[in-house]
């Protein structure tokens, strides 16, 4: 390989940037980012994973998805640091037309080199920038393959400073480790990222939608009533919110679901989430909300805080305190300390003492309480846990499953006897419930609480005994007692026992099964459901599932 140095000004094809050049003298800044983590927007195959390019090993390399434009590599350099020189060894797939990028948050970027030249080998390249992340960002490739590096060398020296006030928690950087003895997917981090990473993307492309202007930003839901959904809407939020450094659009994606939130208010209590909106993007049914949808909006509002501060264009913070209060006075049933369907149910009403199991998220109420201070969310953990564990008991000894409703609230709590408000499979395992080993054991792996833990543990024993090990054997649906609804898969159903495997340390081939199931499943573009709840299990395996 031939090696060229090349000054910014004098550079052929350069694009016009108000672009520093620094004495040569600079560049003898240390080499800062070998080892550190590493993520791409794809990678050709799991042999070509972008920790590769920083490994120090000229012999192994990144290399992206074929004929397919754009695409980029990013290192987290784990601070700020100032950055004097890029060093890039190309395989024979090179850019032709790159830049060079800095950010301070993983969110916002700055171009400190761009050309539309490229001719490979290798670009010894002195800039001047600073940022805790650095990415070649490539929109031209110079073959018709993809993009490759060897090798992505960065020159600098740190400043002593962190995340510059931008993205408080980068995905992939793991500055939240979960309780200690729970399992990972096996492999490099750094390629298990890489996966979420994938997936986020093509989950972003299938369903997040810009529709009907204004600002806004929806997710879409083609499986459910309604074009969009609470529901879908939360699930929107706390993904790209956790996505945050990964994909430099998610403060604007997350920007315009808020937006979207405050124009589209419940019309019983204007500071939650009207539950469904019509093709024009208006309100129908009642405009009134729905709980599930509800809780991930407020707990992704409180990530937003922790990620970017609230002094931006909406104030998070507010924003998520007046929506857990509203939880509170009308979607939480006061007597019981359970959650309601939504705050269009009053005392008195036949859905009064039914609950959904699906919506008691642990991890959230503990993040509402540590947020509002109120010790109410106390008692409201207390009282699901006291129902998951008494439930399990009562009516799934020997499974552990859940019911998708819960009646009688009242007196004695028990899954409901046949169809309370959506299908006759309302008291069993079915398309609400299938969520529960996922909900149960993200409070396990960031708690470590004995009670998630107890339930999680429960649920994972009985499905890996039930299917021998082999997670093709996971049926859509069960009865309480194990007996199977329906065949066939589905990942709304297979994917959340992949968190419950994390919490028993003799599950390691099991979660591994789970994992490469899921990898191996493309994904369904006709189901927001399935493929919001199989991303947000990838994120909770990955290590990159936090608490704000």
């Amino acid at each position: 390989m031939r090696r060229r140095s090349v000054s910014l000004l004098g550079l052929a094809g350069l694009l016009a940037l108000p672009l520093t050049v620094l004495p040569q003298a600079q560049a003898a800044d240390g080499l800062v980012s070998t080892g550190k983590t590493v993520t791409a927007s794809s990678v050709e195959t799991s042999a070509f994973g972008p920790g590769l390019a920083v490994d120090g090993n000229t012999g192994t390399r990144w290399a992206s998805l074929e004929g397919v434009d754009p695409q980029w590599i990013r290192i987290d350099l784990g601070a700020n640091h100032t950055i004097s020189r890029i060093k890039l060894n190309w395989e024979d797939a090179y850019g032709k037309t790159y830049r060079i990028q800095t950010s301070a948050d993983g969110s916002t970027w700055s171009d400190v080199y761009s050309t539309t030249a490229g001719d490979g080998a290798t670009d010894d390249l002195t800039v001047s920038g600073s940022g805790r992340y650095v990415r070649m960002y490539g929109t031209g490739r110079g073959t018709a393959y993809g993009y490759s590096l060897w090798e992505f060398e960065v020159y600098g020296a740190p400043t002593g400073g962190g995340g510059g006030g931008g993205t408080a928690v980068p995905f992939g950087s793991h500055l939240k480790p979960y309780t200690a003895g729970m399992l990972k997917p096996s492999g490099s981090q750094a390629t298990t990222d890489q996966k979420v990473v994938e997936y986020y993307n093509k989950w972003k492309s299938a369903f997040v939608r810009q529709n009907c202007g204004n600002g806004w930003y929806q997710i879409i839901s083609p499986d459910a009533d309604h074009p969009y959904v609470a529901e879908a809407q939360g699930y929107g939020m706390v993904v790209t919110a956790t996505m945050a450094g990964a994909d430099p659009d998610a403060k604007k994606i997350f920007d315009g679901l808020v937006k979207w939130k405050i124009d589209h208010p419940s019309s019983v209590n204007p500071n939650l989430l009207a539950a469904e909106q019509d093709v024009a993007c208006k309100s129908v049914n009642g405009g009134d909300g729905a709980t599930d949808g509800d809780m991930d909006v407020a707990y992704g509002l409180l990530l937003a805080d922790k990620q970017w501060g609230s002094t931006g264009t909406y104030n998070y913070k507010d924003l998520a305190l007046k929506h857990i209060a509203a939880i509170k006075k009308d979607e939480l049933n006061p007597t019981t300390k359970l959650l309601k369907l939504g705050d269009w149910s009053s005392s008195g009403d036949q859905y009064y003492y039914i609950t959904r199991t699906s919506d008691w998220m642990v991890d959230h109420f503990r993040a509402f309480r540590t947020a509002s201070g109120d010790t109410t969310w106390d008692a409201v953990r207390t009282a699901h846990q006291t129902q998951i564990s008494r439930l399990q008991s009562t009516y799934a000894s020997g499974t552990g499953l859940l019911p998708d409703f819960v009646v009688d609230t009242n007196t004695t709590p028990k899954p409901a006897p046949g169809q309370v408000l959506e299908d006759p499979n309302d008291g069993a395992f079915w398309w609400n419930a299938c969520r529960t080993p996922w909900r149960i054991a993200d409070d396990a792996v960031t708690s470590g609480d004995a009670t998630s833990l107890a339930a999680a543990r429960k649920l994972n024993s009985w499905i890996k005994t039930k299917t021998g090990g082999d997670p093709n054997k996971i049926a859509i649906g069960y009865k309480l007692n194990g007996t199977q609804i329906s065949a066939g898969s589905e990942a709304a159903f297979f994917a959340p026992f992949a968190v419950a495997a994390m919490t028993d340390s003799g599950s390691q081939a099991w979660l591994d099964a789970l994992w490469n199931k899921m990898l191996a499943t493309p994904i369904d573009t006709s189901s927001y459901f399935s493929a919001s709840i199989q991303l947000q299990v990838m994120i909770t395996a990955s290590g990159n599932h936090w608490v704000p």
